[in-house]
């Protein structure tokens, strides 16, 4: 009698346990309401692509000129848990995000959760996309469709257990969404901009800061630079430190590729100085005077 009491316990328990658990890692995104009262504007949103550094990761591999705003996706990013593939985002209704709603995009550049209301893999730095200004997000879905569209189908991430299991990221979200800014206090108006374009557009901390066990952001070793995911080389360190140009070196080398050194951008970074040579000078400028303010981290 006892042996079947607590088999029903054990049973209840379980059920119970994995009733709690899927209630706890459903997505849910927030209200959107008021997305809905803001224009767009085409200059501010092809701007915001440019900053945020689409192409970049959804053009297809190889892509050059005006074939960088196909975005097909395909490009592959190694990474320790495996290998993420860039989706498709091209404004094609079906391979792509054509048929995507303000709400759904939304959802998925803040909150990283799918139209389907899974869980996106945190390589996609919504983390960083969460702070985008409403204006900004708006302006950016208006760009993005009316950008070509592509059909070409997407390929299935190659991520190995236990980190396939979209809802544990429910967690890792709990851990490292929501932060606030990683340097505050005492900025002028020049700085803030460039936080915003630091911090959350151009995301460049995804890159340049090393992450802990979980993937997580080091934020106290904000962009010290970090091992390449590819596990080839490392990703330089950008703070005071690190990095000695002076603010005019780091804007010159933003618009233009071309080190103090007589160097010039290579790998990915050249991807994105293309992607940051079209923004005006008054926001390298901010980048580069933000740069110069973030917290001494040595080599």
């Amino acid at each position: 009698m006892w042996l079947r009491s607590y088999f029903l316990w054990l049973c209840t328990l379980l059920v119970g346990g994995a009733g709690l658990f899927m209630i706890a890692t459903t997505p849910r995104p927030s209200d959107t309401s008021s997305l809905a009262e803001v224009v767009p504007e085409a200059s501010r949103g092809e701007q915001v692509f440019w900053a945020a550094g689409c192409a970049s990761c959804h053009s297809a591999p190889d892509a050059g000129g005006e074939e960088r705003l196909v975005l097909s996706g395909g490009r592959a990013f190694p990474s320790p848990y495996g290998t993420f593939y860039a989706p498709n985002i091209s404004s094609d209704p079906v391979a792509g995000i054509g048929n995507w709603s303000l709400k759904e995009f939304a959802a998925a550049i803040r909150q990283g959760i799918t139209p389907g209301g899974k869980h996106y893999f945190p390589a996609l730095p919504y983390t960083a996309y969460a702070r985008m200004e409403d204006a900004d997000l708006v302006s950016l879905f208006a760009f993005m469709s009316t950008l070509p569209a592509s059909d070409a189908p997407n390929q299935a991430h190659e991520i190995g257990f236990p980190f396939n299991i979209r809802r544990l990221i429910a967690g890792w979200k709990l851990l490292y969404s929501g932060r606030g800014w990683v340097v505050e206090g005492g900025l002028s108006p020049e700085e803030t901009r460039g936080r915003y374009l630091v911090e959350a557009l151009a995301h460049c901390g995804e890159c340049h800061t090393p992450r802990d066990a979980l993937g997580g952001l080091k934020r106290n070793a904000w962009l010290s630079g970090a091992p390449n995911p590819s596990g080839k080389g490392t990703i330089p360190n950008i703070a005071p430190g690190g990095l000695d140009w002076s603010a005019a070196d780091i804007a010159y080398y933003l618009k233009t590729g071309f080190t103090p050194e007589f160097d010039s951008a290579g790998g990915h970074m050249a991807e994105v100085v293309q992607n940051l040579a079209h923004l005006p000078d008054d926001d390298l400028a901010a980048i580069a005077a933000y740069l110069k303010r973030v917290p001494m981290v040595g080599n």
